[in-house]
């Protein structure tokens, strides 16, 4: 029996009590906060870009008999951006691949943060993993996007001509000095 997941509200316990996988396919435009980062990219055969995902919910046995609540999260996608060096779109591709587990409360959080590998989060009755999976994403867009070989020629001048013309033409204040210094007192 297939179930419907709501994953703005999604019962983890639940979801990795039974050991639930889902994946799917979600429009850029459904993550608000991802898109804004994005460059427009106009035109009539420019794709749609979209969210490739899937979640996995785990319950691991401990010894003495407790159990972990996990959740495993991947997506990925084409994001366009702004190349930092011609200025120009590129598509970059933007991955998270990221296992959370569930901590009782914010105090367990925080004494077992620093010894774990792994991502704590607080358990809720509900978590919204679209908000989950887009701040991953957001977090996994790279600072400085660029081509590896832009598709125009970048100029790499360390000089502006208009920016020494003006130098040479302000008048030196050492020159004013060094007249000074020549006079006899």
């Amino acid at each position: 029996m297939d179930k419907n997941f709501d994953l703005k509200r999604l019962n983890i316990k639940a979801f990795a009590r039974d050991g639930t996988r889902i994946q799917g396919v979600k429009e850029l435009p459904f993550f608000v906060r991802l898109a804004e980062i994005s460059v427009r990219l106009d035109g009539p055969n420019e794709p749609q870009n979209a969210v490739s995902w899937e979640i996995e919910g785990e319950m691991r046995s401990l010894a003495g008999g407790e159990t972990q609540i996990w959740l495993h999260l991947m997506a990925e996608l084409s994001l366009p951006l702004q190349c930092q060096r011609c200025m120009g779109a590129v598509e970059v591709k933007v991955s998270s691949n990221q296992s959370f587990r569930f901590v009782a409360d914010e105090a367990s959080a925080e004494a077992e943060d620093d010894e774990s590998e792994e991502d704590l989060l607080v358990l809720t009755p509900e978590v919204d993993v679209w908000e989950l999976m887009e701040d991953e994403l957001i977090m996994s867009v790279p600072l400085v996007p660029k081509h590896s070989i832009c598709p125009i020629l970048v100029p790499m001048s360390v000089a502006d001509e208009a920016f020494e013309e003006a130098l040479e033409a302000r008048p030196n204040p050492f020159a004013a000095l060094a007249q000074l210094k020549k006079k006899p007192t």
